[in-house]
């Protein structure tokens, strides 16, 4: 267990010195310890998705692509055909683990393109070259953070107050992340900015992760509950909204942590800007609108007993606890990707990302 204050950078992911097994930062262990779990079975990496060891849309998909590589290397089949369809077991075994972050499946269905285009070469070459594929993935990732940042950071001024939900940053993604890339890559250049940031009920992500990242960069940071984002902006301390996204729809609604079309609601009620962030990995031209997205519901004892000594309600009371919640296009400023920023109408400009 890392000391928590002697960590100035985070390797979030990683592959083990011998390359056999990635290593995750255990997010449900912060922001009190630094643990890091070594792991290199299918069920050990399934788990650690469904219980959110590693969340957040990118690192999702970057430990997808770390797991199958892993993975890979304990099949014991030798035939391309053996192989293939035990590789196709594993992917989709993880794939079932959370269905909204569109990111899990892109990175998983890339992973799976190398072995399937690559019928004519033995299983060891393969495995080669899906070691490759994933610190690719791992890289793009990096890249894609570092633009996204710089796209977003032109949208803030000095000085500005700024309201994030949920958790955006280098742990849900890689080095600057996408919704607090903007600030962090901002404090590095000498810019001040004072964020708020929602404590995100019930997994507490904002609380946890995001005051621990800001707080840790130097970046002026004040945590709220998520019922005190109206009063915050109606006090005028809110100049924008930033937040990241799981999946967005072909015209431009999306799906992001639960809590977040409120805060969206609040914004447009106020006059705020309102940007979501994220790359192109995100965005499924294939789901048409926002009623297309399949919402994750999570055990209800989320909301009873989880960071409780005892529980806060009865045992009889039933809960409704969805993982994420969907913002209409119509609440959002703009959507800044790594290729640049797009605005309404988001059916025609997200379209030419991809064109």
């Amino acid at each position: 267990m890392a000391d928590i204050r002697e960590v100035t950078h985070i390797d979030n992911i990683k592959l083990s010195p011998d390359r056999k097994s990635v290593i995750i930062l255990d997010q449900t262990q912060l922001p009190n310890r630094m643990v890091y779990l070594t792991m290199d079975k299918a069920e050990d990496c399934y788990d650690a998705i469904r219980e959110l060891k590693v969340r957040g849309a990118p690192a999702i998909g970057i430990f997808a692509a770390y797991s199958m590589y892993v993975l890979a290397q304990r099949l014991s089949e030798e035939s391309y055909e053996a192989f293939c369809g035990e590789f196709h077991r594993l992917k989709e075994y993880l794939n079932s683990s959370r269905p909204t972050a569109v990111n899990l499946s892109w990175a998983l269905n890339r992973m799976e393109g190398v072995v399937l285009s690559h019928s004519d070469s033995g299983v060891p070459e393969i495995i080669r070259l899906l070691g490759e594929e994933r610190a690719k993935i791992h890289q793009e990732d990096i890249d894609m953070c570092r633009r996204i940042s710089e796209y977003g950071l032109s949208l803030l001024r000095e000085g500005d107050g700024i309201l994030t939900h949920c958790n955006a940053g280098p742990l849900a993604t890689s080095r600057y992340g996408t919704a607090i890339g903007p600030m962090l890559l901002g404090r590095e250049r000498g810019m001040n900015f004072h964020v708020f940031s929602d404590e995100t009920r019930p997994l507490l992500q904002g609380a946890r992760l995001t005051s621990f990242e800001l707080q840790k960069a130097g970046v002026d940071v004040t945590l709220i509950c998520d019922n005190m984002a109206s009063i915050v902006m109606k006090n005028g301390w809110v100049n924008a909204c930033l937040v990241g996204c799981d999946r967005i729809a072909a015209n431009g609604d999306f799906a992001n942590k639960i809590g977040t079309s409120g805060v969206a609601i609040l914004a447009k009620h106020y006059g705020i800007p309102f940007y979501t962030l994220g790359p192109t990995s995100t965005i499924d031209m294939s789901c048409p609108t926002g009623d297309d997205i399949r919402i994750e519901l999570r055990d209800p004892e989320e909301i009873k007993e989880k960071f409780y000594r005892e529980p806060m309600a009865l045992k009889e009371v039933e809960c409704y606890n969805p993982a994420f919640d969907v913002t209409d296009h119509s609440l959002v400023t703009g959507i800044v990707t790594e290729k640049g920023i797009c605005y309404p109408p988001y059916t025609e400009s997200l379209k030419k990302l991809f064109d």
